[in-house]
């Protein structure tokens, strides 16, 4: 062969192998490419959301608001004054407010009723009552409400404002009970639950965090140990104990 076709020949598989050069440090990049969009499409937890029911809980949440409570006494037009039924009521509805945080308590009397007389002898009387039941004086205050009418048996308002623990409203039922094709609870599942307990709690405080450790009584342990170290242990607890004194 001579030199010229020689040359002619190499320079023609030159020209044919350089796009494959050029083309080959693409390759990683658009199988790294390739790789990343399949991911993006695995559904990898479907499964396990789908298993796991909603939580009450998460649902039916216990908050901690200031609601008002109230309470409505119907006061006779011949009554003289306050009634051993009206002041039972009032003891229950005293006994939950607290004279830690002093709320403001509001005895609203009726004007203009059949029954305004009755009810401002009574409402006194409610006053002196709650003195009687640890609401300091400073924290009463009397105040009327424009009755309906002429109305014979208004009655006189309470109000204080207390802090409580309560849930949201229960009884939604949006959906079909029958369908549980996605296996989660429906919407009203636990709220009767959440809302007894949160009925139960006697300072909602609590809920927020733990209350400050109150100091030890060193004479009362000291007594105990003292006790204790005098009665000694018992054979039976030695015979039913797994653990070598």
């Amino acid at each position: 062969m001579s030199e010229a076709a020689f040359d002619t020949r190499t320079a023609a598989v030159a020209s044919r192998s350089t796009p494959l050069r050029r083309f080959k440090p693409a390759l990683p990049v658009l199988a790294v490419a390739i790789a990343v969009l399949l991911a993006g499409c695995a559904n990898r937890d479907s499964v396990v959301v789908g298993s796991i029911p909603d939580d009450y809980r998460t649902n039916h949440p216990i908050m901690i608001s200031e609601k008002d409570q109230k309470l409505d006494l119907p006061v006779a037009a011949s009554a003289k004054g306050m009634t051993q039924t009206q002041r039972q009521a009032l003891l229950g509805f005293f006994d939950a407010y607290d004279t830690g945080a002093a709320p403001v308590l509001t005895i609203a009397v009726p004007s203009g009723s059949a029954n305004e007389l009755a009810a401002r002898a009574a409402a006194r009387d409610f006053a002196r009552l709650a003195g009687a039941s640890g609401i300091r004086s400073n924290r009463i205050a009397m105040a009327s409400y424009q009755a309906s009418g002429a109305e014979v048996a208004a009655p006189v308002r309470l109000i204080y404002t207390s802090i409580r623990a309560h849930t949201d409203k229960c009884g939604r039922w949006p959906d079909d009970l029958l369908e549980t094709t996605e296996n989660k609870h429906y919407a009203n599942f636990g709220c009767s639950y959440q809302n007894n307990l949160a009925a139960q709690i006697a300072n909602p405080t609590d809920l927020l965090g733990p209350r400050k450790r109150t100091t030890i009584d060193a004479e009362n342990r000291s007594e105990v140990i003292d006790i204790y170290r005098r009665r000694g242990i018992s054979d039976e607890f030695l015979g039913n104990s797994e653990v070598n004194y």
